[in-house]
């Protein structure tokens, strides 16, 4: 059974009302969290490229790219469960796993689908809660990966149309 129905959430994904691209974060987190994302992309064998400053390189290991200088560009890994759906984790904090998803590619269930099961294996690795908040508005989700009940729920109201 979907963790979400597509009626009844489609309005968090329109990107007039959430941004394109929402922030997606697991608070709370450590330098064995960010690994064990890592190796959960890895283990999952979802397709993935990591690159520093536009040069793409090998996936490092969580400490390495966690302790670079405050100075240095901000790496990114691209991340991809399914050919069309791109999650890019960036690694702006140990404190904060985040990455960003494109609300043009999360269309209709089975795309919904995709993504709840990506957060779902992401906050069940870490054993937190993995929250999608609109663009630029961190501190509000409106759903999110929900730790006790083991699924993805609602965490604000549908808007009224």
């Amino acid at each position: 059974m979907a963790d979400l129905l597509w009626d009844d959430v489609k309005c968090f994904f329109e990107p007039d009302m959430m941004g394109s691209l929402p922030d997606v974060r697991v608070p709370h987190t450590s330098v064995e969290d960010w690994q064990a994302v890592l190796d959960l992309v890895a283990e999952k064998g979802w397709e993935r490229q990591y690159s520093e400053g536009g040069t793409v390189l090998a996936v490092p290991q969580a400490k390495a790219v966690l302790s670079r200088p405050v100075d240095a560009e901000c790496p990114d890994l691209r991340v991809w469960p399914t050919a069309d759906v791109l999650a890019i984790f960036r690694f702006h904090a140990v404190e904060e796993v985040d990455f960003d998803v494109d609300l043009r590619e999360l269309q209709g269930q089975e795309r919904l689908d995709v993504f709840c099961g990506f957060l779902r294996e992401i906050g069940r690795r870490l054993g937190k809660p993995v929250l999608m908040d609109p663009e630029g508005d961190d501190g509000h989700p409106v759903l999110g990966f929900d730790v006790e009940a083991d699924r993805v729920v609602l965490l604000a109201d549908p808007q009224v149309r």
